[in-house]
């Protein structure tokens, strides 16, 4: 249960999770991509955010380290290169200006491995710009999921440990050690409306936590996604629209040329 594999869906995701990528659009001001740049999007999805990308730049490339999100992302953007790739563990023969990333870091707990390879695969001075769930990140649901399965007697699925969410020092500490020097850090609720106003925290469990379910009764799960919805209702239902408690980290900064990185 410690390293799960999770299926993506990219039907259901961008029929009823399109909020992934498009609070991703406004992080591409920061990131501001210049027709000579070569920039990589990682854990680029069904590839939205990289189509925007390289409407700027040069050259932009989307990895992601799903096959079905990948397949996705080159029926929808034929022109672009997508490919199939670790965060923690990727390389290129030709570096990039900038790095950008959206929504996939809080799934890297090889962090430290994933900072490493945004170094190298970075010219001198290119810059990351990075959005990802931090300390607190959907607590309410996960702690309504965790209590549910547990009173169930599914003890090592309520212990699972499927995301990282750091507090912005740790972060930013590391990629410090990495010869990063950061110039901007947030750390910032952001409630996410979700789409189905009936089903909202089932289906956002349906897209995101599986994993919890591998191994639990067929018909204990759709009892557990109406329990978890219905006890997250006080602080998650909001004029009779549901949203996941959210809280993110935003982070630019470069990559210093010279600076010999420790991690």
């Amino acid at each position: 249960m410690n390293d799960p594999k999770t299926t993506w869906k990219p039907e259901l995701y961008n029929e009823k999770h399109a909020f992934v990528y498009q609070y991703g659009e406004d992080l591409i001001q920061l990131l501001d991509p210049k027709k000579d740049q070569r920039i990589l999007d990682l854990g680029c999805g069904s590839g939205q955010l990289t189509s925007k990308i390289n409407e700027f730049a040069k050259e932009t490339i989307g990895i992601d380290k799903s096959a079905e999100m990948i397949a996705d992302a080159k029926s929808k953007f034929p022109d672009i290169k997508f490919e199939i790739a670790d965060a923690s563990n990727f390389g290129f023969s030709e570096k990039f200006d900038a790095i950008f990333s959206n929504a996939t870091l809080h799934w890297v707990k090889d962090y430290k491995n994933a900072i490493r390879c945004m170094y190298e695969n970075l010219n001198p001075n290119g810059k990351i710009v990075l959005e990802f769930g931090g300390k607190g990140n959907v607590q309410t649901i996960v702690h309504a999921l965790r209590d549910s399965l547990n009173k169930r007697g599914y003890v090592k699925q309520s212990n699972l440990d499927l995301w990282y969410f750091p507090s912005i020092g740790e972060y930013t500490t590391a990629l410090e050690s990495a010869g990063f020097r950061v110039l901007f850090a947030q750390h910032y609720d952001r409630p996410t409306e979700l789409a189905d106003e009936h089903s909202g925290i089932k289906d956002w469990l349906s897209m995101f936590a599986e994993s919890f379910f591998t191994g639990v009764a067929e018909n204990h799960i759709e009892e557990i996604k109406n329990e978890v919805q219905e006890n997250t209702k006080k602080q998650c239902l909001i004029n009779q629209k549901w949203f996941a408690d959210y809280k993110r980290i935003r982070i630019v900064a470069r990559k210093e040329s010279g600076s010999d990185g420790d991690i």
